[in-house]
């Protein structure tokens, strides 16, 4: 059973005590973390206790310690047993220890429970959090599974790394639709979209093209598409002209944070991670361990996702209690440190003592900010991915990715051509994308890392057995092949991007 410390243990105490013969109680797994994480959790348990929340804990160890004793995942497999029965996960910050073999326990959570939804708001607390955007109120949510992080990376030459950039239909299909589930539920009128689909036309093209696709069944809400570095400006110069904004994982990463710190602070931001079957609830910030067992960390951003921990576990009158008393305490000026300011705030508290004014609170509405009203019956309604026909897949060449540290690509294709067969010959060759042969320019700078395309010799089809010559004849010749990717087409459109400058 979990045990509070040093917080108000006799309000604990009668609270749980009165939780536990409620007939609607809810088993939650909890990790305090590490660094400021024990403290910002036992001040958050005991605000939603305080509030009547009906939880059961079960308290699981996660992050340095696990990772130290040897296990690279930074998580036994006894607690993974605890989360997956429980289905609900509220969890504070954890560090990752420095140098590689250890893998982010937060992205390998979100994917191993299928956490697919990243929810952030972003909420100006104008005038008592200094921003210099008063009316920003905004929802980021980002794609959780995917994109570049899959952490799939290779070297593959001396000089060149490859990290994969994978979106997927069923991916997009499901972020999309969440986001303009988001908006209808809760009454917002905007969804925006911000990929690079510009410039990655395959990858974030799809999310672009899902996005379309999904917005035309939801004619009541205004959607648009905004290239992702114009709307990132867009955002930090006036985020008041967004209302909910979906946007594969990195982009969604990066850009969170920043509308979490221009609403006010980062260490005011929680998130929700919302899959089919589970859900984790968390602060946006790290574990910042040189504050650890000061008393002097903010406890808001994991109360934040506490707080939607409640609404998603249908106890949304608790998340309500919670949330005007939180921006009660916001409004009398009672801050820590993080958000302390001479002339705005009336008193400058510790963790504890922050817990215990919002607890204080509980019952009392802001007069100034506005007070929250959360639906008891908000459901999001998201139906399950149904994979559609497939396509007609057409093989119509290969790249064959290559290793050599010469400088002069017209000797490297004298070197490939004589790899040629009756089926395939090289038509180009690409270094870092951008054409180099024929006819490339000698000023562009050239790694070691190269694309040879190889397409169907005119008046022949390609296929596999080909391709196996083309590697067959290339080790005989020396030609150091590091990877292929087929080019195929797909309902009669070519599904790979052009050379740079072709």
């Amino acid at each position: 059973m979990y045990h509070i410390t040093n917080l108000n243990k006799n309000l604990w105490k009668i609270c749980y005590n009165f939780a536990s013969k409620s007939k609607h109680m809810t088993r939650i797994t909890v990790a305090k973390g590490d660094g400021i994480g024990p403290e910002i959790m036992d001040a958050t348990l005991a605000i939603i206790k305080a509030a009547g929340a009906k939880i059961e804990i079960d308290e699981i160890e996660v992050g340095e310690k696990v990772y130290l004793s040897g296990n690279t995942s930074g998580i036994s497999n006894e607690s993974w047993d605890i989360i997956r029965r429980n289905k609900i996960f509220l969890k504070a910050p954890i560090t990752t220890p420095q140098g590689g073999g250890y893998k982010s326990l937060n992205v390998t959570t979100r994917k191993f429970l299928g956490l697919y939804a990243n929810i952030r708001p972003c909420v100006s607390l104008h005038p008592f959090v200094d921003t210099k955007h008063p009316n920003m109120d905004l929802v980021i949510i980002r794609e959780n599974e995917e994109d570049l992080y899959a952490g799939i990376e290779h070297q593959q030459t001396d000089e060149v790394v490859q990290c994969l950039k994978l979106i997927s239909r069923p991916g997009c299909e499901k972020i999309v639709r969440y986001a303009f589930e988001y908006a209808k539920q809760y009454g917002r009128k905007k969804v925006t979209c911000f990929t690079k689909d510009n410039i990655m036309k395959q990858t974030d093209g799809l999310f672009h093209q899902v996005f379309d696709e999904i917005a035309k069944e939801y004619p009541d809400i205004e959607n648009e598409h905004w290239i992702i570095d114009i709307g990132a400006a867009k955002l930090a110069d006036t985020p008041e002209a967004f209302d909910v904004i979906v946007m594969p994982n990195l982009y969604g990463d990066v850009m969170s944070d920043v509308a979490a710190q221009i609403a006010g602070s980062v260490g005011l931001a929680g998130s929700a991670n919302i899959g089919e079957q589970c859900a984790m609830f968390e602060a946006i910030h790290g574990s910042a361990p040189r504050r650890a067992g000061q008393n002097m960390a903010n406890p808001s951003g994991l109360l934040q996702g506490a707080i939607q921990m409640l609404t998603h576990i249908g106890q949304a009158d608790i998340a309500e209690k919670v949330q005007n008393a939180w921006l009660k305490t916001i409004e009398d000026g009672i801050h820590t440190y993080d958000i302390f300011k001479e002339g705005t705030s009336t008193k400058k508290v510790g963790t504890k003592e922050f817990a215990q004014a919002v607890i204080e609170n509980l019952g009392q509405k802001p007069s100034t900010l506005n007070a929250v009203r959360y639906a008891t019956d908000v459901q999001l309604q998201l139906p399950k991915y149904v994979r559609k026909a497939p396509s007609a897949k057409n093989l119509v060449g290969v790249d064959l990715f290559v290793h050599w540290g010469g400088s002069d690509p017209n000797d490297l294709a004298g070197k490939v051509k004589k790899i040629n067969n009756a089926g395939a010959s090289l038509t180009m060759i690409t270094n870092r994308g951008i054409k180099v042969y024929p006819d490339g320019f000698p000023e562009t700078f050239c790694t070691d890392h190269w694309r040879c395309r190889f397409k169907p010799v005119e008046g022949k089809h390609i296929d596999k057995s080909h391709i196996v010559k083309l590697l067959i004849e290339a080790e005989n010749n020396g030609v150091d092949v590091i990877k292929t990717e087929n080019l195929y087409e797909f309902d009669g459109k070519p599904a790979f991007s052009l050379g740079q400058g072709q």
